[in-house]
């Protein structure tokens, strides 16, 4: 084990079913990727990843569906599952798109986003129901975007039909070789917008200061094909909640002035 591992929650649980399936399927495990913080991720010996979703994380709950659905079209490759329980493909040597030049990173995000988009299927749950949710706990805890949020929401009318990543930003996507793929997807069937607000606030430490950043950002995601109002409207809404610390007040809303 290594003993610098830190978590946001107890995954005492689930490092227990790591092992106890890392035994069952004949894998040995190295100690678990610092960064994994809501559940257990640990590289296999043999060269794969062994992924043990912490149990109340629900929005992990198709997770295994998405990377069968995507097969390796870019996402890392499911090897095996069982529940809770995923073997993937391990990605080497795995530096991240924050490491390499704005522009580039974007044009190679828009690339992996629209392979990984696709026409709504089961079982995926559409996402509309957990923002109304999410925008609630927000609310209580007095988010000061919320009621923004919630006309940009019922502006917008969520949609669902397709197949998301769901937690799409630049720590998601890894190198693998000559090529990216992305990994941990926390998939819902939404808009294809809603994937790009955890773009435009990462990497981590982006405070959505630099507003000719976004704008490029954004304007490179319109040029795929997505409409420039539901970007902006989706970022405010997911940041009520995902970004609710007073210095992005003022850059979100702005967003839609």
């Amino acid at each position: 084990m290594d003993d610098k591992f830190e978590s946001q929650v107890d995954l005492a649980a689930e490092r227990q079913i790591a092992f106890d399936f890392a035994k069952t399927w004949g894998i040995e495990l190295d100690p678990p990727f610092k960064l994994s913080n809501v559940s257990y991720v640990a590289p296999t010996k043999d060269g794969a990843v062994l992924k043990v979703s912490w149990a109340h994380d629900d929005e992990s709950l198709h997770e295994a569906d998405a990377l069968e659905l995507w097969n390796g079209d870019g996402a890392v490759r499911l090897l095996r599952r069982s529940g809770q329980v995923l073997l993937e493909e391990r990605v080497v040597p795995g530096d991240d798109l924050s490491e390499i030049p704005d522009d580039v990173a974007t044009k190679i995000a828009i690339d992996i986003a629209q392979r990984l988009w696709r026409p709504a299927s089961s079982p995926f749950r559409p996402v509309t129901p957990e923002v109304a949710r999410w925008l609630d706990r927000a609310e209580g805890e007095k988010s000061e975007l919320v009621p923004l949020a919630r006309e940009l929401f019922a502006e917008i009318n969520g949609g669902k039909e397709w197949v998301v990543h769901g937690d799409f930003h630049h720590h998601n996507i890894l190198r693998s070789k000559q090529v990216f793929l992305a990994i941990d997807p926390k998939p819902f069937l939404a808009d294809r917008e809603y994937d790009v607000p955890s773009f435009l606030w990462n990497p981590m430490g982006n405070r959505l200061t630099d507003s000719s950043q976004t704008e490029r950002r954004i304007q490179a995601f319109v040029e795929a094909g997505l409409e420039d109002f539901r970007i902006r409207a989706w970022t405010v809404i997911r940041g009520s909640y995902l970004r609710t610390g007073p210095e992005y007040v003022e850059p979100l809303r702005a967003l839609v002035q």
